[in-house]
């Protein structure tokens, strides 16, 4: 594991040299965002795999309204009808957790990479660079120690609390829109176990990033939230023409 975080380490300070010209003392954090588009490249075609999926199950809707009705006094038959309806179809319910899933090494690689006060039995030296005044390998109560809300190292903070609110507000009414206009299935007058309780939370998801930001390392934050944002943005494009996209747009504009 150590000469692994080694490697890494090294692609990440060789990544911040080619960007220097450009970022000067922010180039550590600006490799991190290329690092983070990079691998959000590398998981484009699971988020596109997504999409479909979650076409062909918006285009299942009325076959699963007739099961609802031909089932409404038999949850258990309602739901074993559905899944035989997906796998027939070919619709994985899952399907949308993947890009998520494949995230998560690369997340976990830069939270270890900036928690560790040594890599390969030396000295960390990424944890000293910094994102304008406040160090990458620093969390948000650093930052207040160090000079409060609205200090140096605070203000950067600052900068990307309000992004990620800016991202899940947006999200969260796109997801409320189009939740509404593809309802989850029911049985009869109630929901499948559980759903009721997605219902209500999924659309909150999105602002769950901001205790994130707040608890991890910089580096790791600077991936949540450029991750957070390319997300925001490839979901606005993939999913414009799901059943509540363009109400979802008109919206959050």
């Amino acid at each position: 594991m150590s000469a692994f975080m080694s490697v890494f380490a090294t692609l990440v300070e060789r990544l911040a040299d080619l960007l220097d010209p450009l970022f000067h003392t922010s180039a550590t954090a600006a490799a991190i965002v290329l690092f983070t588009a990079c691998v959000r490249l590398l998981v484009h075609p699971l988020s596109r795999a997504s999409a479909r999926g979650q076409r062909a199950r918006a285009r299942l809707q009325p076959q699963i309204a007739e099961l609802r009705k031909k089932h409404a006094k038999n949850p258990e038959k309602l739901q074993k009808a559905v899944l035989e309806l997906h796998r027939k179809e070919q619709v994985s319910p899952l399907s949308g957790c993947l890009p998520s899933l494949f995230q998560l090494p690369a997340f976990f690689l830069l939270y270890h990479l900036f928690s560790s006060t040594s890599i390969g039995g030396d000295a960390n030296g990424l944890l000293g660079h910094t994102l304008f005044a406040a160090p990458l390998g620093g969390r948000w109560k650093d930052a207040l120690a160090d000079s409060g809300v609205f200090g140096a190292q605070g203000l950067v903070y600052l900068a990307l609390f309000a992004l990620v609110a800016a991202v899940a507000t947006f999200n969260y009414r796109r997801t409320r829109t189009q939740m509404a206009a593809n309802p989850l299935p029911q049985a009869g007058d109630q929901q499948v176990p559980g759903m009721g309780a997605i219902t209500k939370v999924m659309p909150l998801m999105s602002f769950m990033t901001l205790f994130t930001v707040a608890v991890v390392p910089l580096a790791a934050a600077l991936y949540v939230v450029t991750s957070t944002t390319w997300s925001a943005v490839e979901r606005a494009v993939l999913y414009r023409d799901m059943p509540g996209s363009t109400a979802a747009l008109a919206a959050a504009a």
